[in-house]
């Protein structure tokens, strides 16, 4: 019976079993945590894009309305837009825009929500003289 004890066969076991544990719930969260990542790289080439549609065309309108529309339906998400303003946009005066988004990265299906919001601050300069 003692030398049963003293034993040492068998102690491997335990120490693979926690670790695959460990190994399947990192890969687990990375699953679930990575998305945000994707969504908010999407959501700063949102604001990018339209900024830049906004500079060109010279003013806050249907321009930028349909671009919203075009990358809506590219990205497949539909953040909420606020512009510092509408309207025309004189030459050198400065527009900016903010996308917001919320996304939820519940962890292990209903155990757990974590719902955020991510934020993409874009600013630009108009191109366009306007008489």
């Amino acid at each position: 019976m003692k030398r049963i004890l003293q034993s040492n066969r068998g102690e491997g076991y335990i120490d693979v079993v926690v670790l695959v544990l460990c190994a399947m719930l990192i890969i687990a969260i990375a699953v679930k945590v990575f998305p945000a990542y994707i969504a908010k790289q999407q959501i700063d080439t949102f604001a990018t894009e339209l900024v830049r549609e906004a500079e060109i065309a010279g003013r806050v309108g249907t321009e930028t309305t349909r671009r919203e529309i075009l990358l809506r339906e590219k990205t497949g998400i539909t953040p909420t837009v606020r512009w510092s303003k509408t309207g025309q946009i004189q030459l050198n005066e400065e527009i900016s825009v903010t996308v917001t988004y919320d996304i939820n990265i519940g962890l292990f299906g209903g155990f757990g929500s974590f719902p955020i919001t991510l934020q993409a601050d874009a600013a630009g300069k108009g191109e366009v003289y306007w008489k």
